[in-house]
């Protein structure tokens, strides 16, 4: 699923951000690091699906 979620988020950041944490705080700063340029934007993505932590 984690890969799923990356691709999604090179292909439109916020989204991807959005199905990890919702409308938090990280949705509406993607979608600021995406509006100031495109590639901050997707590093930030995969920061967030990287680091969030799946529970087993």
């Amino acid at each position: 699923m984690d890969l799923l979620r990356i691709i999604i988020a090179i292909i439109l950041p916020p989204l991807g951000v959005f199905m990890e944490v919702g409308f938090g705080k990280h949705f509406w700063l993607n979608i600021l690091l995406t509006l100031l340029g495109y590639i901050p934007g997707i590093v930030h993505a995969v920061y967030i699906i990287a680091r969030t932590p799946r529970s087993v």
